[in-house]
């Protein structure tokens, strides 16, 4: 099974989309900013794909996590998201390993662009 790191801020924005993922069959760890989801990598064990807002809490931003995740864990893909441009580009192709998911989404959409990134070619719910 795959596991999904969650990382958002908003509770409101955070728990439905967790929830849709464990009902497509991922296991969701959730975090509510860089720190936490931090943490949970070492915590939760081997996590498949990040899901990270990019205006966070805290010192670090979903950029700056992304980054660290392509410095500690390479391996690992990261799909952004946000609905707040705030001047900074958001194309996350600077960043090898992160795509870029434009808020607001829908669950499906999500769940497909984690399906692609994973390979595993599933898309929605069965």
């Amino acid at each position: 099974m795959h596991t999904v790191l969650v990382v958002e801020d908003e509770t409101m924005v955070r728990m439905p989309i967790a929830e849709y993922l464990r009902d497509c069959g991922y296991n969701v760890v959730e975090a509510a900013d860089a720190s936490e989801a931090i943490a949970a990598m070492d915590a939760e064990g081997p996590i498949s794909v990040v899901f990270s807002d990019i205006r966070m809490p805290g010192n670090m931003d979903g950029f700056g996590l992304a980054q660290w995740f392509r410095s500690h864990y390479p391996s690992v893909p990261v799909l952004l998201t946000s609905g707040y441009n705030g001047g900074r580009s958001l194309s996350a192709a600077e960043i090898p390993g992160v795509r870029f998911i434009e808020k607001p989404y829908s669950q499906i959409q999500v769940e497909r662009r984690i399906a692609s990134l994973l390979g595993s070619g599933r898309s929605g719910r069965s």
